[in-house]
């Protein structure tokens, strides 16, 4: 493979990473990010493959399980159902099986056991704030 198509595919990957931290609260699929980035789904996902440890469905969803374990531990007045909104998902029934599939217990569960530890347990990493996805290119 020349070089430049391996630069290219990893500039790829890392911009679709930081788009997907950014906007992972948004309807993300891999047409729409290929489209910001100016590329097709099929070189996005060569790049998730060539670059990544995981896919772009993985990635969006560990994203978004870090996000609202995060949540669910540092804000615990936010119910479970606006949890689930908060980090993308339009029904919680769907989010609460994600979240035990993950994590292996119910997002309620896993907040009473998070509130039973010691405060200085380790976190989940920080989320990230919600916008319009920008052009490929903007700093944005």
């Amino acid at each position: 493979m020349r070089a430049a198509t391996v630069a290219s595919r990893q500039h790829l990957y890392l911009s679709a990473r930081v788009l997907v931290a950014r906007h992972y609260r948004r309807e993300l699929t891999l047409a729409l990010l290929a489209r910001t980035l100016a590329s097709s789904p099929r070189e996005l996902q060569r790049a998730y493959a060539q670059f990544g440890e995981c896919s772009f469905s993985e990635d969006l969803l560990a994203r978004r399980m870090a996000a609202a374990a995060q949540l669910l531990i540092e804000q615990r007045s936010i119910p479970v159902a606006d949890v689930a909104r908060l980090v993308g998902y339009s029904q919680a029934p769907h989010f609460a099986r994600a979240f035990r599939r993950r994590y292996g217990s119910s997002p309620a569960r896993f907040r009473a056991l998070a509130a039973s530890r010691p405060a200085t347990a380790a976190r989940p990493p920080a989320a990230t704030a919600s916008g319009s996805l920008p052009r490929a290119g903007s700093s944005s």
